[in-house]
């Protein structure tokens, strides 16, 4: 049963969930085939939308905050202070955190993009987007997250965000990206978060090295300070890929009417 279709991107959102389909077991050739398909057509169109808003920090946070909270807040002074160091700032795409630190950037004259997931519920585009790319799946949409990032800002969230933390560290535990800084603001929200990280390194299911990819702070001056260290001084920024009109590129700019 079809229960909403999204008319601008043509997406068609089923009750049971096309990626919930293809993550219960396998399916006939044909079916994993356009599967596959349908997975590497949402790679491409993201590669081709998002190649030349770089370099870009990820901001990961909560969708529930409401703009009157204090980490949103926040947010939107991270968006802000990001651009002022000269980055693209990259969220989810969508409400609370993800919206305070685009409009941050946006309303500040910087880059501001989006990775929205398709959900039938929750999840809907910010305003404050220059560029934006679309997903059914969510390891397509995580994929993107960290391809065009030389850091992460992770600020108060859910399981999706304490997903999207996990996942980068773990890359950069065993090597898959560089060792990009990763901020943690809100301390007093992630205070059993860095108890449990401590423990882990007492117990030895961590390198106690491990504890120095984190960085906890409330402090904006310290996370703006520790990326540029650890991110522009360190692996030097990447010059912007200049879009090719011959083979239907388009580059993007912060100008608004």
């Amino acid at each position: 049963m079809i229960k909403d279709i999204d008319k601008k991107s043509r997406i068609i959102i089923s009750d049971t969930g096309e990626e919930f389909y293809y993550l219960e077991g396998p399916k006939s050739r044909w079916k994993e085939f356009i599967f596959t398909l349908k997975v590497m057509k949402e790679f491409i169109s993201a590669f081709r939308r998002l190649h030349f808003v770089g370099p870009c920090i990820t901001v990961f946070g909560s969708a529930r905050y409401p703009q009157d909270h204090a980490f949103f807040k926040m947010a939107e002074e991270v968006g802000k202070e990001l651009t002022n160091i000269g980055f693209t700032v990259m969220t989810g795409g969508g409400p609370g955190i993800m919206e305070g630190a685009n409009r941050g950037g946006f309303n500040n004259g910087g880059m501001s993009v989006g990775a929205e997931i398709v959900l039938p519920h929750e999840q809907k585009p910010n305003p404050f987007l220059h560029a934006t790319a679309k997903f059914n799946y969510f390891f397509v949409r995580k994929f993107l997250l960290f391809k065009y990032s030389y850091g992460f800002i992770v600020l108060p969230g859910g399981f999706g965000t304490m997903d999207e933390l996990f996942e980068a560290l773990t890359l950069i535990q065993t090597k898959k990206i560089k060792d990009f800084p990763i901020v943690v603001m809100g301390t007093e929200y992630y205070r059993p978060l860095m108890t449990l990280v401590e423990h882990m390194a007492t117990e030895k299911t961590i390198d106690p090295e491990d504890l120095d990819l984190l960085l906890f702070t409330d402090s904006m001056e310290e996370a703006m300070q520790h990326i540029k260290k650890h991110s522009i001084e360190r692996f030097k920024l990447l010059k912007k890929t200049e879009a090719l009109s011959y083979l239907g590129e388009s580059s993007f700019s912060t100008k608004r009417n």
